[in-house]
């Protein structure tokens, strides 16, 4: 049975659990601004000696998104808890794929997360090696079409995808992400490598967790955030106000948890203390 914290708070837990991994974007900031209640509660955390990690599906070095954060107005202390997906791809990157051509699909931005390895980039989708999808070009971020017309004879190259995420919503705009071209080349029977939640990797790449703690994800995304927890047996706790906001509105919390064939520990419209 899922238990509403809206009223408890989350106060009303934390003696409960250990080790929290939490998401960035739609639990912490909304792509624009931070969550003041948010922020509010990583402060609480660390004053009830709880560790946390602020695990995001961004397609782009620890660095980049602690700068970005930084510019968002948070705290050093919350910055260096930062993992990213961007990060645990290109920790496999560099173990496995620095002597090979690659095409880059998403834009010009992410260029940092192959930074050390930029001369292998091909220009020619046909001279590449492995396909490494970051994201969406700016010119085509809501074409998805472009994408199956420009992947359609590339099927026999893997692509490795640094965000598993299908969708965004800065501030009020909805954008297609990573996930959404990545599932296009799945669709026309390519093989696709995912860093990020709710795979395996992106967790245990961050911290070692003993067989004793206690563990809780918290995030506002059923595909990614929620599977991720169930796939390594945490807890978790749905935020609602986040990228399902007008699915449970609509069709209520029940009914989209069913859609999705997931559960969640707890809930709470915004993370707050």
């Amino acid at each position: 049975m899922t238990i509403n914290l809206d009223d408890k708070g989350l106060r009303s837990i934390i003696d409960n659990y250990d080790f929290y991994f939490i998401d960035l974007w739609g639990v912490i900031h909304n792509g624009i601004e931070l969550h003041k209640k948010a922020i509010e509660a990583l402060v609480e955390i660390t004053k009830a000696k709880k560790n946390y990690v602020l695990l995001t599906n961004a397609p782009r070095p620890n660095s980049t998104v602690k700068i970005f954060l930084e510019k968002m107005g948070l705290e050093k202390v919350m910055r260096e808890k930062v993992y990213t997906s961007g990060e645990a791809a290109l920790t496999y990157l560099r173990t496995n794929h620095t002597s090979q051509n690659f095409f880059h699909i998403g834009p010009p931005r992410d260029f940092d997360l192959f930074l050390d390895f930029k001369d292998k980039k091909k220009e020619n989708i046909n001279k590449c090696d492995y396909l490494l999808c970051t994201g969406l070009y700016d010119q085509y971020d809501k074409d998805l079409d472009y994408y199956k017309k420009l992947l359609s004879s590339s099927i026999s190259k893997k692509m490795i995808c640094t965000n598993p995420d299908l969708i965004v919503d800065r501030g009020k705009k909805r954008e297609y992400c990573a996930g959404s071209v990545a599932k296009v080349f799945e669709n026309l029977g390519g093989n696709v490598i995912y860093f990020g939640k709710p795979y395996p990797e992106v967790y245990n790449q961050t911290i070692k967790i003993k067989d004793k703690k206690k563990v809780i994800a918290i995030g506002d995304n059923l595909n990614t955030d929620i599977k991720g927890a169930i796939n390594m047996n945490y807890d978790s706790l749905l935020i609602t106000n986040g990228i399902h906001k007008e699915e449970i509105s609509k069709l209520g919390i029940s009914e989209v948890l069913k859609n999705y064939g997931v559960n969640t520990t707890f809930l709470q419209s915004e993370l707050k203390w």
